[in-house]
């Protein structure tokens, strides 16, 4: 019997850091979930990924997981490494100390906090299956489809779910024949949104105005993605997200929505806006929505968590028009927990908590099987 078995209660890791440019921002949400997470029913392990891809076996300093002087934290590399084992009744975490490797116990279900690509793409979730590991949120292939705004697109569109008009840019493309790339970008009229198509955090975004700006956007974007989205603008627009949550028996509920609302010399909801405080961003949680937009809304986003065969939890972020229709921008499979996040914000306005919203995302992840779902 291994040490967590002898305290008799479920060990969860809580993984956040990676590879991706959200790295920053995966420590934050991880150091607020470690705060959250209720340590007399659970014992809770706290794993960073660093920038490099090590696994290491995380200090849990929840003061060092914060963002200070508008700097993001990092895991600390210098931490002992760990690996996920496959083993006979499932998988155990290994850390690997100077002394020689120690078994920290069996993984009942990892909390994968990480955001953007090599954590929130599919590939980290592929690797917990192959290591027969529950884990809290969506699939491999929800969390693939739903990571490219590209693809999410295609998948949504073909469920009937509303969406903006876009194209894809990829960088073989852009080298191959950049003038067809601007043709087809011009189609969809100015402005524009250039982005990466697995980005977040609005990282590598630009609003072009016009022609002259488009080659400088598509290159901030292909420094964080060879895959690059162009989308048309939505002018007048409310910016209006839902939450969704798969409680543990499978039902699915929806939030209240919240509404953001950009001010200062902010143009769109960029990094700074989102993150940052004294950024003039206002948010409106619940939003002010009439019964009938708020139905919609609601059943909208249920309809888009089904539509990708997400699991768990999900942000959906919708476009608002004047004239009372939706357009879904985004599904997010694995939205901020920062303290500044909309989904625990929302949830809260649902008569959900934090600590309670955490505990039921980790029974849910601990009621799946390990099989093909």
């Amino acid at each position: 019997m291994n040490a967590g078995d002898q305290s008799g209660k479920p060990r969860i890791v809580v993984l956040f850091g990676g590879r991706s440019t959200e790295h920053g921002i995966s420590c934050v949400t991880g150091g607020s979930v470690l705060a959250a997470v209720d340590t007399t029913k659970y014992d809770v392990v706290p794993v960073g990924i660093t920038q490099d891809g090590q696994w290491v076996l995380e200090s849990g300093d929840l003061d060092r997981l914060k963002i200070k002087d508008r700097q993001t934290p990092t895991v600390d590399g210098s931490r002992p490494p760990v690996t996920l084992t496959q083993v006979e009744d499932g998988s155990e975490l290994v850390v690997h100390e100077a002394t020689g490797p120690r078994s920290l116990g069996h993984v009942d279900a990892v909390f994968p906090l990480l955001h953007g690509p090599w954590g929130e793409d599919g590939t980290l979730q592929g690797q917990l299956e192959m290591a027969g590991v529950r884990y809290v949120g969506a699939g491999v292939l929800a969390s693939a489809v739903s990571m490219d705004k590209g693809f999410m697109k295609v998948a949504l569109a073909a469920a009937g779910v509303p969406v903006m008009p876009s194209i894809v840019v990829t960088a073989r493309e852009w080298a191959r024949d950049a003038a067809e790339c601007r043709a087809r970008s011009e189609e969809l009229g100015y402005p524009l949104f250039v982005k990466p198509a697995r980005g977040g955090s609005s990282i590598g975004i630009s609003k072009v105005h016009d022609a002259s700006e488009l080659d400088a956007a598509i290159a901030t974007a292909m420094e964080h993605d060879p895959r690059v989205l162009v989308e048309g603008f939505a002018a007048g627009v409310r910016e209006i997200e839902c939450g969704v949550l798969q409680l543990p028996d499978g039902e699915l509920r929806t939030s209240l929505p919240a509404e953001i609302r950009i001010g200062g010399d902010h143009e769109f909801y960029d990094f700074e806006a989102k993150y940052l405080p004294g950024e003039h961003t206002e948010i409106d949680c619940p939003a002010k929505v009439d019964d009938d937009l708020l139905a919609r809304m609601q059943e909208l986003a249920a309809v888009t968590f089904d539509a990708v065969a997400c699991e768990g939890l999900a942000r959906v972020d919708f476009f608002a028009f004047p004239d009372g229709s939706l357009v879904v921008n985004e599904l997010n499979t694995m939205p901020g927990f920062t303290p500044s996040s909309m989904y625990p914000q929302m949830w809260g306005a649902s008569g959900i908590d934090y600590t309670e919203l955490v505990d039921l995302l980790i029974q849910q992840a601990l009621s799946r099987g390990t099989d093909l779902r």
